[in-house]
């Protein structure tokens, strides 16, 4: 079962702790003038030298503003003043309420985080939504509904399997009541457990409820590698026959064959939206991934050494696969598959199997997923083009404790390596895909832009400085260059250090 859902009951004692607590009244916030910013406003228009005033929870005005007697004022000392980043695919929800100050998180300039993604999260999403909203933490959080979570909910261990249509009923039944709590909308992992037996009657069958409450669909495709162009035209039907916005996330080529073929993708995506899908994407800034060894097969045959061979040549390689923790085996954790074959004396394609089956028994005895991998099988040119098509946003698809630096320094990399170094686009584009394109994206309509009226999410850094740190062997090094971060007119990062302020809000979609 994918980690996520194997995560619930550690989801589920979070919530009961955060049920107890009562929210203490929150004081009127005192409002502040940030002065002598390079203000990018979000909407990709050039930067220009202004002032920010905030007043409570929301920016006030734009512009030449004169101090007030008695202001607070903060000099930007020519830095820049963007929106708070926008993440539309976080894992940052499985542990928010142990790690509240979401360091993590905030220290990249994110405010905003989307969670419920993979087909995972937590059920009920109403009791989730109101112990956070009780217990909030540092950023804002909005939520997908997780098609595996409902899955798994009414199909149970005989999920191996096409559901029957009194089950996709019971689903759908269920869709309706998390829509109904305000979820954004329903969120696939149709490579992962319990997703991948669907067929896509089924996913559409639901993608069309969530359609009906104004709600969206965003997907970890069926298929990153094999049958990529499949997955692809998946979610083109999805979109279509269901008449909801769609999103195919963490978008990767991610296969040897696919490689140089991202050109095909986006004139293929570029086509859904001229006959009417609305289809977008959103995309880390790394050549390699975060997940299990078992996605290595997507046929689920773990002792066939020719499915074998094939991920150790196709989609990654003995020396690509990082192991992020192995329960059977602690000393294997970051090693690769190359090394711990060395240290076994096995080939590459045994190791692999053999790994596998010890993992799968131990997760059977235990009931939880007990190996992470970290995976290399992208290349640079395809995620850079990725990057480009302009209805592409960033994303982490990180946690606040996770194994891959992407959960500490996604945002932060693209900024520096990509926008910086490598050019890719324009600073002004770049934070127009990190702020208001990500909340077009997610139908978010308060946030994203610094302009009167809106929340007064803010980031304050250093476009010459601005750079990751995090490594997979240091994961969770904090990176440089952002000074500042607002969640909701309060400071929540500064100097290197998280605040004790915990302004977070719930997003929930508007039930229409």
């Amino acid at each position: 079962m994918h980690r996520r859902l194997l995560a619930a009951s550690v989801i589920a004692t979070a919530i009961a702790t955060a049920c107890t607590k009562s929210a203490a009244p929150v004081p009127a916030r005192p409002g502040f003038l940030i002065t002598n910013a390079n203000v990018i406003d979000g909407s990709g228009s050039p930067a220009r030298r202004a002032s920010v005033r905030v007043e409570g929870d929301r920016i006030a005005a734009v512009g030449e503003l004169a101090t007030r007697s008695g202001e607070t004022v903060v000099d930007a000392h020519g830095l820049t003043l963007a929106p708070g980043f926008i993440d539309t695919h976080s894992h940052a929800d499985d542990d928010l309420f142990e790690h509240p100050e979401a360091l993590a998180v905030v220290s990249q300039g994110i405010t905003t985080i989307i969670g419920g993604q993979d087909g995972g999260s937590p059920i009920p999403l109403a009791r989730y939504l109101d112990s956070l909203q009780k217990s909030p933490g540092a950023v804002n959080v909005g939520m997908y509904v997780g098609h595996g979570s409902i899955r798994d909910s009414v199909m149970g261990e005989d999920f191996k399997r096409v559901a029957t249509p009194a089950e996709v009923d019971r689903m759908k039944a269920m869709l309706a009541s998390e829509m109904q709590a305000g979820a954004i909308g329903l969120s696939s992992g149709l490579e992962y457990d319990p997703g991948i037996y669907s067929d896509p009657s089924e996913v559409i069958a639901l993608a069309k409820v969530a359609a009906s409450f104004g709600g969206r669909y965003i997907s970890h495709i069926r298929s990153e590698d094999y049958a990529f162009w499949k997955a692809i035209d998946e979610i083109i039907t999805i979109g279509r026959q269901a008449k909801l916005p769609v999103q195919i996330s963490h978008t990767k080529l991610a296969m040897r064959d696919l490689w140089g073929h991202a050109d095909s993708l986006v004139r293929i995506l570029d086509a859904a939206r001229k006959s009417g899908v609305d289809i977008t994407a959103d995309v880390y800034p790394y050549l390699y991934w975060h997940s299990t060894l078992t996605v290595l097969f997507p046929k689920r045959d773990f002792e066939n050494r020719t499915s074998a061979e094939f991920a150790l040549t196709q989609t990654s390689t003995p020396g690509g696969l990082l192991l992020g923790h192995y329960e059977p085996n602690p000393s294997y954790a970051g090693k690769t598959v190359a090394e711990i074959s060395k240290l076994r004396g096995t080939d590459s394609i045994t190791t692999l199997i053999d790994l596998i089956r010890d993992s799968e028994a131990m997760r059977k005895r235990t009931g939880h997923s007990s190996e992470s991998v970290i995976g290399t099988s992208m290349v640079e040119p395809d995620v850079e083009l990725i990057m480009k098509w302009p209805y592409t946003n960033l994303s982490t698809d990180g946690s606040l404790d996770g194994p891959h630096p992407r959960g500490y320094g996604a945002f932060p990399r693209f900024l520096g390596r990509y926008v910086r170094e490598r050019k890719v686009m324009p600073l002004e584009e770049a934070v127009h895909r990190m702020t208001s394109l990500a909340a077009e994206h997610m139908g978010i309509k308060d946030r994203g832009r610094i302009t009167p009226g809106m929340f007064a999410d803010l980031v304050l850094f250093d476009p010459a400085t601005v750079i990751d740190r995090a490594t997979p062997a240091e994961p969770h090094l904090v990176s440089v260059g952002i000074a500042r971060v607002w969640v909701n007119g309060a400071e929540v990062f500064a100097d290197g250090k998280t605040t004790t302020a915990r302004p977070g809000k719930v997003i929930r979609r508007a039930v229409p």
